[in-house]
């Protein structure tokens, strides 16, 4: 047998190793995504086949292994400001409500989640808007605003900590104006400035675990990522979410996650080409 030829049966052990770890769903059709993900851990753990893989990663104490092995079956698709319409609805609708309640005194911080961070180009996309607006409102702090970035995946984390991007990173969405303003260049890579990254507190959680924990926010980003789970995690995560945002806090998915199933738990809102939501549970 071929090192990087998985067998059905070591699939399915793999497939639900996976999905108990990571909460990604991998049909059949989608056994070569072990064998090319997971091909060069065999190799690195000596492991004769995935079976041997499994059975040493089962018995494993600690989370050396799995950690890796969540790094390379987790996808770090991302760029600067996605979609565009969830960072013009904070600029246009959400910061300026916010604002009135930090300018009046009633509230004294917002809190802003963003869920499945990557390797940052959200939450610091996020700060950014923040800059911008605090620049344009006099009597706002950017320090008003505390922004929680999480993911799963510790190499994505790593990234996102260093903030350096490479040009190509940076053609991503991010425009010259803002590029100038809160990046300064390191050779050929570009690396945030100090006052945005002290915006964002970075941290491993896997979204299987209980949200509640994490406290309330204002704001929760959680796009491109539920569309890798099943049903019932899908219902878990929405209905974690819409507690945390009870209190008149806000929900951003992605065009792509339908959230038909969780009516009972947000309103949708719509403002220009772009919906939001808020929870019902108030």
């Amino acid at each position: 047998m071929s090192i990087d030829t998985i067998q059905p049966t070591e699939f399915r052990l793999m497939r639900d190793y996976i999905e108990k770890n990571c909460g990604i769903v991998l049909g059949e059709e989608k056994a070569y995504l072990v064998e090319t993900r997971l091909g060069g851990l065999l190799a690195e753990t000596g492991s004769p086949d995935f079976a041997a893989f499994y059975h040493r990663v089962a018995a494993e104490t600690g989370t050396a292994l799995r950690d890796k092995i969540v790094d390379a079956m987790t996808t770090n698709e991302t760029l600067w400001f996605r979609d565009q319409h969830p960072f013009r609805i904070l600029k246009e609708i959400l910061l300026p409500e916010f604002a009135v309640h930090l300018k009046s005194g009633a509230r004294f911080r917002i809190r802003i989640w963003s869920a499945a961070s990557s390797t940052g180009q959200e939450p610091y996309s996020i700060a950014i808007t923040i800059q911008e607006f605090c620049r344009n409102n006099p009597g706002l702090r950017p320090e008003q605003f505390e922004i929680l970035a999480s993911d799963i995946s510790p190499s994505a984390l790593y990234l996102a900590k260093a903030g350096r991007y490479d040009v190509g990173a940076l053609g991503r969405g991010m425009p010259d104006e803002f590029r100038q303003r809160y990046f300064r260049q390191e050779g050929p890579v570009w690396v945030v400035n100090d006052e945005v990254k002290r915006m964002v507190t970075l941290r491993k959680f896997n979204l299987q675990d209980s949200l509640d924990v994490l406290g309330r926010f204002d704001i929760v980003f959680c796009r491109y990522v539920t569309i890798y789970f099943s049903e019932p995690f899908k219902r878990q995560i929405w209905e974690g979410i819409a507690r945390l945002t009870a209190q008149g806090g806000y929900f951003f998915t992605s065009g792509v996650e339908n959230l038909q199933k969780a009516e009972d738990l947000f309103e949708p809102r719509i403002h220009g080409t772009g919906t939001y939501y808020r929870s019902r549970l108030n």
